[in-house]
């Protein structure tokens, strides 16, 4: 009768030496493209004290360690076009972060509603086009290597639900034509660094429709690729199901067809900056726990805007050219990361043990209880986080069982860590 009345709850935690490299695989970033535009037309960026910094700088310090690139061929004033892409990426390298390019292989925005052909291209047979992909392909990546940048991702289209290079490539009267349209892309890419990964990108990461019948479209006419990637822009009122339907979509396209998974562009209202770091940290930590780390990152789409530059409204910087509350979102997903590297078989050592965290009752009020294997029982500090990764318990313990008082601590949901400075365990527990 005792344990029908009491809810207890077993979360089995694996033990693995988690390396900081491991934790260094999971993106975290952003897509800048308009940097340079910006700062032409004026544009200043801020750290949280007020001093002036480079927006790399800035966005470093807030744990960033992606910049995503899109690429235009012909484009007004040249903003994305190669040479300026090139600029950008070099600075990006120089800064330390990883390279993500983007091609929309048009002269001007490509998405789900638009996908023109760049002015060049636009009387030529499909032949000519898919020569056309290739070589463009090769040509801005061969320029970057040349300027000693490594791409580590390439998009091979920019949204592309119904295909790209309107109306040859258009998925729904041809998909064919748009599976050989990337792999164009595809080898253009392998060519010239034949260890980047491609995607294709396709919007409304929720929708698992959309994406079976895209990807089925392509796997069923041979296309290549190597990650799915994805959009999600949600509302205040709607980001935690739609959370949990891109969860669910990406685990799904993990089993359905054996690729990676990422999270390519996000964004939310820069005024409703809680929120949005809240479903930031909320869509990383799912992204990172998909198992065997198909989970490959998440990006934030042009964070560094403000003032409603060319009616962008969701940014992530305020007024006065700082970073909002939003961004403090990226220093936690080290801890994701952590709990990622327990599901990939490339973190872990032939030495897997188990512990549990016992919790009476469920959720915890007052008192969190530990049971520790013998290999942590010898000594281990305890750490227990919230979710914008500020430590708000620690202490050494010694022993198989603790007691550990949480009632100082808010309602929600924690992080916590157990460390003997060889192997170390990560999980969660919420309070209220």
């Amino acid at each position: 009768m005792r344990f029908l009345n009491t809810i207890k709850v077993l979360l089995i935690l694996s033990i693995t030496a988690v390396s900081l490299h491991v934790q260094a695989q999971f993106a975290k970033g952003a897509d800048v493209s308009w940097v340079t535009q910006q700062e032409n037309s004026g544009y200043k960026w801020y750290n949280n004290s007020g001093v002036q910094q480079d927006l790399f700088t800035i966005l470093k310090g807030k744990g960033m360690n992606t910049i995503r690139l899109r690429v235009w061929l012909d484009p007004w004033e040249g903003w994305c076009g190669k040479q300026d892409v090139i600029a950008k990426a070099v600075r990006a390298k120089n800064a330390g972060f990883r390279i993500m390019i983007d091609f929309h292989y048009s002269d001007y925005w490509a998405d789900p509603g638009q996908q023109a052909k760049p002015a060049a291209w636009s009387d030529y047979s499909f032949t000519q086009l898919t020569t056309a992909v290739y070589n463009h392909t090769v040509d801005v990546l061969t320029a970057l290597k040349s300027n000693g940048v490594t791409v580590e991702w390439v998009q091979v289209g920019n949204e592309t639900n119904d295909g790209l290079l309107w109306e040859d490539g258009r998925a729904s009267s041809n998909m064919r034509n748009y599976a050989y349209l990337i792999n164009a892309g595809y080898d253009g890419t392998k060519a010239v660094f034949p260890s980047a990964k491609v995607i294709v990108h396709v919007s409304n990461g929720w929708d698992n429709g959309l994406f079976r019948w895209n990807f089925d479209g392509l796997k069923n006419n041979g296309a290549k690729w190597d990650v799915i990637g994805m959009s999600l822009y949600p509302t205040r009122s709607n980001w935690q199901s739609l959370n949990s339907q891109c969860l669910a979509n990406m685990k799904d396209m993990v089993a359905r067809y054996g690729k990676q998974v990422m999270v390519v562009e996000v964004g939310m209202e820069a005024r409703l900056a809680l929120d949005c770091k809240n479903f930031l940290i909320d869509l990383m930590n799912k992204t990172a726990s998909i198992p065997n780390g198909n989970g490959l990152g998440v990006l934030y789409w042009e964070p560094q805007t403000y003032g409603r530059w060319q009616g962008y409204t969701k940014g992530a910087f305020d007024d006065k050219g700082r970073p909002t509350i939003a961004l403090d979102a990226f220093s936690s997903v080290a801890i994701a990361s952590a709990a990622r590297s327990a599901t990939d078989p490339s973190a872990q050592t032939s030495e897997k043990q188990s512990f549990r965290i016992e919790s009476f009752p469920n959720p915890v009020t007052s008192e969190l209880t530990l049971r520790l294997p013998p290999e942590l029982a010898n000594g281990a500090d305890v750490r227990i986080y919230d979710y914008s990764g500020k430590a708000v318990i620690e202490k050494n313990v010694r022993g198989y069982a603790h007691r550990i008082d949480v009632s100082a601590i808010h309602n929600g949901l924690y992080i916590v860590k157990v460390n003997n400075g060889q192997r170390q365990a990560t999980g969660k527990f919420m309070k209220e």
